[in-house]
């Protein structure tokens, strides 16, 4: 009787493990590994991808901004002062969404380069260092605002003593909607109608029913791993970084492992011809990763 619930379990096992697989399959491919684009930067972060599948990310300690033209596999300066931007997102008009901590603010950057500064605080606050943020399609966003001192502000006096998530609607209006330990990673998806916010030193990753304009459910606990950024798949799979990339389901189960030959991995996201190649920022680093599977927009 043992043996044959032994054989048993270890058929099951084998199969479940088989099945997995043929899932990583039809996301990976299996001999592709990630490639480095370009190490010229202090520390990467940020990245976003406009319509045409171009890559828009950040080098904070340097003040810029630069793009992945995915036709030619360069790297190209888009803006040499940049407010210190660190997360970015496209909003549905085609403005590039700065968190630019330097003075606590976000920015609206059109195509062209012109800059208007959509907030600077919060109730006559200045925010704490506005840091990821996610564009809704009511021309909203949502956005973290944790507190990471750097070095190169001047005369900072911390004004708000909480680290939070918050809203802006379409209006300018500014509303505060949850409290953190650390909040820092933020992405969401219209299509499934989650929103996705990781709580990094508390070391996890909460999800809201996404409800209406600035509108979420209770947040639930989606995974106990902490992240700096965060990307979805057109499947609802989940990546979180850090120490490399790591893939969860929509069940919060982990699937899939990515590593990269960094210290940090900051960030991830979704762009080229397709959608379907993964742009990843890690310390000084750029890198890409061919996949089958694509980035929801």
């Amino acid at each position: 009787m043992k043996n044959i619930f032994k054989t048993g379990l270890v058929g099951l096992v084998f199969a479940l493990v088989n099945c997995q697989s043929v899932n990583y399959n039809k996301m990976f491919y299996h001999d592709v590994k990630p490639e480095m684009v370009s190490d010229k930067f202090s520390f990467t972060e940020g990245p976003s991808s406009d319509k045409e599948g171009n890559v828009y990310f950040t080098d904070q300690p340097n003040d810029k901004i630069y793009y992945w033209d995915w036709k030619t596999n360069t790297i190209i300066e888009f803006l040499s002062k940049s407010g210190r931007a660190n997360g970015t997102h496209f909003d549905k008009d085609g403005n590039l969404i700065t968190c630019s901590d330097d003075q606590g603010e976000i920015w609206k950057i059109s195509k062209d380069k012109k800059v208007k500064v959509l907030l600077k605080g919060f109730e006559g606050k200045r925010l704490n260092g506005p840091n990821d943020v996610w564009n809704d399609s009511f021309g909203g966003m949502y956005f973290t605002d944790p507190l990471y001192q750097r070095d190169y502000w001047v005369n900072f006096k911390q004004e708000i003593p909480h680290k939070s998530l918050y809203y802006r609607n379409k209006e300018g209006e500014i509303i505060k909607l949850e409290t953190f330990t650390q909040p820092n990673g933020i992405v969401g998806s219209e299509k499934f109608k989650k929103l996705y916010v990781s709580d990094i030193d508390a070391g996890k990753t909460y999800v809201y029913d996404i409800l209406g304009e600035g509108k979420l459910s209770e947040k639930k606990l989606f995974c106990e791993m902490g992240s700096d950024g965060m990307t979805l798949d057109k499947h609802g799979n989940l990546y979180l970084t850090g120490k490399g990339v790591t893939v969860f389901n929509r069940e919060g189960k982990k699937i899939y492992q990515i590593p990269i030959p960094e210290d940090w991995t900051s960030n991830v996201t979704f762009g080229g011809k397709n959608n379907e190649v993964l742009f990843i920022t890690a310390s000084k680093s750029v890198y890409t990763l061919p996949t089958r599977v694509r980035g929801t927009r």
